[in-house]
């Protein structure tokens, strides 16, 4: 399992424990917290009942007093209320009256009248000055057709005459139970959702930050590192400079191995043709044979010195982290480059056609002009005599692509595949190899142009090179 989906199950198992108890808690609450909201006005109407009804007790006539006639007139007046969605369409308190010895003398339902309540705990209480309250089942069989009933004494002179109780079925409460229940219970599923939702998103970021480091690992395994990414979190921010870190060490190790390695192989034919010709002179051969071998180690003591001048050039450039841009005009680079080549084109009959279109991009100059030249040098050693090179360069979809092209013999499928590599050279028609580190310079100028370098076969004979610039170097 994912390290973010652990976190999300984690983070959410934990919410939603912590949602249960609170959930459960409220919910425990309502219908007690609601029953006491609702005694609290039962106890306020039983007491002002309580004085209107007190001249209908010491009256001996409560039947017909005023609070009865309250009542009747309050049975014949329907009324209609919306209370928070609840609609309530009838009075539903329930009110009787006792005299002092607990008897009903009167009864707002006319069901109780004249019966003796005095046992009743809110009668029993209330006749003895102590808070008279009770519940009770309207029907037996059915435990929900409770009746809570709260008792007011009826005072006169200071001594208690009687008692007025006024109670309220329990039912009647169900809706706002029910609806706070059910509203707490939307309020809990929608805290869910939302947990949930935020634990996505912090698991989908973390995941994205692991993969995205893991992306650059990988590259680092594969040869062509990503840039460092910036995952967001100082820990992965660490752990991201950790394998920068990292793979600079590994590149650097593997880099001095490499060119010590191919360093070491390139000097080999030199030195071994040096050797044999040290040896033959040695043995005082004839002036003309002496010079011949004295001309050979002077070529290759000029190869050598070459390769380690390029060699320090490559490290040089690879080095190097960014350029500052600054205008270049294609035309006098193009100018430059076929006057510095123009004996070379002129020995073997070359025909160099320019087109520049007068375009000027941004770049580092004396790179460009390098690594054109390169190209250029390739395109002479391998187009015949009598051939032709063009220079050109051409503008399209916000980038410039300088091209290179002969007439050459192509360059071997066998060879397309490594045709960048450093030291990898092919024999020029002169029968001599170059040092190999041309096209790897002109690889590196690419790289820091933020550019590519392509090499392909022309359709028509040849040899292709397009070195294509981006913006802002375009």
């Amino acid at each position: 399992m994912r390290i973010g989906m652990r976190l999300l199950l984690g983070y959410f198992l934990i919410v939603a424990i912590a949602a249960w108890f609170v959930l459960s808690i409220f919910v425990q609450e309502v219908k007690p917290g609601v029953r006491r909201a609702t005694e609290g006005t039962l106890i306020d109407t039983a007491t002002l009942l309580a004085e209107v009804g007190r001249d209908d007790l010491l009256s001996n006539d409560a039947q017909n007093g005023r609070l009865a006639q309250a009542f009747s007139q309050l049975h014949q007046r329907p009324f209609r209320a919306n209370i928070g969605g609840i609609h309530k369409v009838r009075n539903e308190y329930h009110v009787y009256m006792t005299d002092a010895q607990g008897r009903v003398v009167f009864d707002s339902a006319g069901h109780a009248l004249g019966q003796d309540y005095s046992r009743w705990n809110d009668v029993w209480r209330t006749l003895r000055g102590e808070y008279g309250a009770r519940s009770t089942q309207s029907d037996p069989n059915d435990p929900q057709s409770t009746v809570m009933y709260v008792a007011a004494p009826i005072v006169d002179k200071g001594k208690i005459v009687g008692v007025l109780s006024v109670g309220k079925p329990n039912s009647a409460m169900a809706p706002v139970i029910h609806r706070s229940e059910r509203r707490i219970l939307w309020a809990g599923g929608a805290l869910l959702g939302i947990a949930l939702l935020i634990g996505l998103v912090v698991a989908w970021w973390i995941n994205r930050s692991i993969g995205t480091l893991s992306r650059y690992a990988d590259s680092v395994t594969q040869d062509t590192p990503l840039p460092l990414p910036d995952p967001g979190s100082s820990e992965l921010r660490k752990l991201a400079q950790a394998l920068e870190n990292m793979r600079i060490r590994l590149e650097g190790k593997n880099y001095i191995e490499h060119y010590v390695h191919a360093l070491t192989h390139e000097l080999k034919s030199p030195l071994a043709a040096i050797r044999g010709a040290a040896e033959i002179l040695a043995e005082q051969p004839p002036p003309p044979v002496a010079a011949r071998f004295i001309e050979n180690i002077l070529v290759q003591n000029a190869r050598m010195q070459s390769l380690v001048e390029k060699l320090l050039e490559q490290a040089k450039l690879e080095n190097r982290v960014e350029i500052a841009p600054a205008p270049v005009s294609l035309e006098a680079l193009f100018a430059r480059l076929s006057d510095a080549r123009s004996a070379l084109l002129a020995a073997k009959n070359i025909t160099l056609t320019q087109q520049s279109a007068s375009l000027t991009i941004k770049g580092d100059e004396a790179l460009l002009e390098q690594a054109l030249g390169n190209l250029l040098d390739n395109a002479i050693d391998f187009t015949p005599e009598g051939g032709s090179i063009v220079l050109a360069a051409h503008e399209a979809h916000q980038q410039v692509q300088l091209r290179v092209i002969d007439s050459g013999s192509g360059i071997p499928d066998y060879a397309l595949a490594r045709i960048f590599e450093r030291f990898y050279s092919l024999p020029r028609s002169n029968g001599l190899k170059s040092s190999g580190l041309g096209l790897a310079f002109v690889q590196e100028v690419a790289r820091l142009h933020h550019g590519e370098i392509e090499l392909r076969n022309h359709p028509e004979g040849g040899v292709e090179a397009r070195l294509t610039l981006h913006r802002p170097f375009t």
